[in-house]
C-alpha cells in the first residue's frame, strides 16, 4: 500500500510517501515540502498548494491518503490559512479520487511511541527508526508528514481496534473518543 502523508499548512505543507506492505518494513518512497511565499496573495498560494500537491499526487499515485486532521480554540488568521490550504488539500486529492483519512496528532504519536504526549523529537526518531533512514527527516513538518503515512498504515492493518495510549486513554483509530 503507498500511502501519502501530508502535514496541512499555508506557509509549510509537508508531504511523505511511504510503502507498507504486510511482513514487510516500511519505506520512503518520497517526500518534500510545499512552501507558499508570505507576500503572496492568498489565493495564488493555495493555486500553488493546489498545483504542487496534484503533482505529487500524480508522480507518486498514492493508493491512499491521511492527513493531520486540525483543532484549533480560536480562530486567528494564521489558523484561517491553515483550514483554506488544507481545503485545497482535499481539493487535490478529490480529484484524484482519493479519500483523505485525518488522524488527530495524539494518534500519530501513540502509534509510533506508544504515547500521546510524545515530543516533535522522540517522534522524529522513531520515524528515521521505522524507515530505516540515516538521518532524521527534516524539516518538521515533512517528519510529521512521515508519521502522519506511517500511523494510517498501522491504523489500516489494525481496522476497527482501540488504540489506548498512556494518557487520555482510550481512543479510535481515528482519533475519536473511544
Amino acid at each position: 500500500m503507498r500511502i501519502l502523508g501530508i502535514d496541512p499548512g499555508l506557509a509549510r505543507t509537508g508531504w511523505s510517501v511511504v510503502e507498507s506492505e504486510p511482513g514487510r518494513d516500511p519505506r520512503l518512497e518520497g517526500s518534500g515540502l510545499i512552501e507558499t511565499p508570505s507576500d503572496s496573495p492568498l489565493q495564488d498560494r493555495l493555486c500553488d498548494i493546489h498545483r504542487r500537491l496534484s503533482g505529487v499526487l500524480s508522480e507518486h499515485r498514492p493508493g491512499e491518503v491521511a492527513a493531520e486532521e486540525l483543532f484549533f480554540l480560536k480562530a486567528s488568521p494564521s489558523v484561517r490559512g491553515t483550514l483554506e490550504a488544507r481545503g485545497v488539500i482535499l481539493l487535490a486529492c478529490a480529484h484524484a479520487g482519493l479519500e483523505v483519512h485525518p488522524y488527530d496528532p495524539r494518534t500519530v504519536k501513540a502509534s509510533l511511541t506508544g504515547s500521546g504526549a510524545s515530543g516533535k523529537a522522540q517522534v522524529q526518531r522513531m520515524v528515521q527508526r521505522v524507515l530505516r533512514l540515516a538521518e532524521p527527516l527534516s524539516p518538521d513538518d515533512v517528519a510529521d508528514a512521515a508519521a502522519i503515512a506511517l500511523c494510517h498504515a498501522r491504523m489500516g492493518r489494525l481496522g476497527g481496534l482501540k488504540v489506548v495510549d498512556r494518557i487520555g486513554g482510550g481512543r479510535s483509530p481515528r482519533g475519536d473518543a473511544a
